[in-house]
């Protein structure tokens, strides 16, 4: 993009305040302009594919939909829009899958206001964004060889466990995922099975020699 032309922008995260105060730092901005918000994944599939913004400022954990999700769904329809994950969250659960998925970078929100509209300009021209922790992350996963045989969690695994190691019960885990604790119960089976584990402090364990909790 040229250095006139103004990139257009859909914002979404669960909080009303974030958004708020995102969509008044970018609207008072030159070169920048808001055509809407969401509030979860689902909904920021649907508005991205009626506004065809630019960029999408996307949160990765929110109730109705996740992140990484939804930009899991924008790379499956072939959206044109530039995703830029806006989070609080740096660990490999978060932002491995968010990469994968098809991010094209991936800030944390305590990001000064410069960095994040430079950060918002490079998405918008197709060049990835990586926050200093979340870059070094990644080396180190691309560095570090998995175990012979051993099979990668999937996403919602990799939430699973990283909730089991924070001492979040089935019951809770279930709450916060908006899922069932049969459907966390069968999760943690598919965990156990690939970590090759048997239960919940051996997981952990395992996930932080493997690198998946940091």
């Amino acid at each position: 993009m040229t250095a006139d032309t103004t990139i257009s922008l859909l914002i979404v995260d669960d909080h009303p305040v974030v958004r708020d105060g995102l969509r008044g730092m970018f609207e008072s901005a030159p070169g920048f302009t808001v055509l809407g918000e969401a509030a979860n994944g689902v909904e920021a599939v649907d508005r991205a594919a009626a506004l065809d913004p630019d960029v999408i400022l996307m949160d990765l954990r929110m109730p109705g939909g996740s992140g990484v999700d939804a930009i899991r769904e924008l790379t499956r329809r072939g959206a044109r829009a530039k995703v830029l994950v806006l989070t609080t969250y740096d660990t490999d659960s978060d932002t491995l899958p968010a990469i994968e998925a098809g991010a094209t970078g991936y800030l944390l929100k305590d990001a000064p206001r410069d960095e994040l509209f430079t950060a918002v300009r490079a998405a918008a021209d197709g060049r990835t964004v990586l926050s200093p922790a979340v870059a070094s992350r990644l080396v180190h996963a691309v560095r570090t060889p998995r175990q012979p045989g051993a099979e990668p969690l999937s996403a919602r695994e990799r939430e699973v466990l990283v909730l089991v190691a924070r001492g979040t019960s089935n019951r809770e885990i279930a709450r916060e995922l908006f899922i069932s604790e049969a459907t966390v119960k069968t999760h943690l089976t598919h965990l156990y099975a690939k970590l090759r584990v048997n239960d919940r402090a051996a997981a952990v364990a395992a996930g932080y020699d493997r690198g998946i909790l940091g």
